[in-house]
């Protein structure tokens, strides 16, 4: 009952998913581009029976697919907004928090970078002294491939990826474990964490 009304409270601020199982986020504008993250199946219920609850912070917003993180078949869905960098794209000023309830003991992915040419996901790590550490492995990266469309009535350019494949880098799982306090082997080596679609929006001339 506990870990329920925490879990709870720590997302009554998430942004609830209608009934049709989609969120929306603002109309694109050049320069608002996006990424949206979805979670596997499952590792959200995964994480929240070991205490673990998924969240974003700073300009990010996220929901639940299902009617509780409980459900064997939740996914959490992240909507982050991002920024041109050379790697590829950067959700500056966005974190991405495994949080343990049992222990008040946290993970912060800060500011991650999405690189294609290299196939990872990296961020910064507070706990692991601020370290730039590739937290996820793209697994389709070779084969990804953006769609590109023009409205030139709204003068604006989508470059969109669609279903990109993560999972936690190798070593990955057993860090986040342990900075948790979770017991050895609570999460297996590159564990599937989701999808993720990635929409950028510039000016057409």
């Amino acid at each position: 009952m506990k870990l329920r009304m925490i879990t709870a409270i720590a997302m009554s601020s998430l942004l609830l998913m209608s009934s049709s199982g989609t969120a929306v986020a603002d109309a694109a504008k050049p320069g608002q581009s996006m990424t949206h993250m979805k979670t596997a199946p499952g590792i959200a219920s995964t994480l929240e029976a070991a205490g673990v609850i998924l969240y974003v912070q700073g300009g990010a917003t996220a929901a639940v697919i299902g009617e509780s993180l409980s459900e064997a078949t939740s996914q959490v869905v992240f909507h982050i907004p991002i920024t041109a960098n050379k790697a590829g794209v950067q959700h500056v000023g966005s974190n991405i928090i495994f949080f343990n309830t049992a222990n008040n003991q946290h993970l912060t992915l800060r500011n991650p970078v999405i690189d294609l040419s290299k196939g990872v996901v990296s961020a910064t790590v507070p706990q692991a002294g601020n370290a730039k550490v590739d937290i996820l492995t793209i697994t389709n990266a070779a084969t990804a491939k953006p769609k590109i469309t023009n409205d030139r009535k709204a003068k604006l350019r989508t470059t969109a990826y669609t279903g990109t494949t993560l999972v936690l880098a190798p070593g990955v799982a057993a860090t986040i474990a342990n900075v948790l306090g979770l017991p050895a082997g609570s999460l297996p080596d590159g564990l599937a964490f989701g999808t993720a679609d990635v929409s950028l929006y510039t000016k057409l001339k």
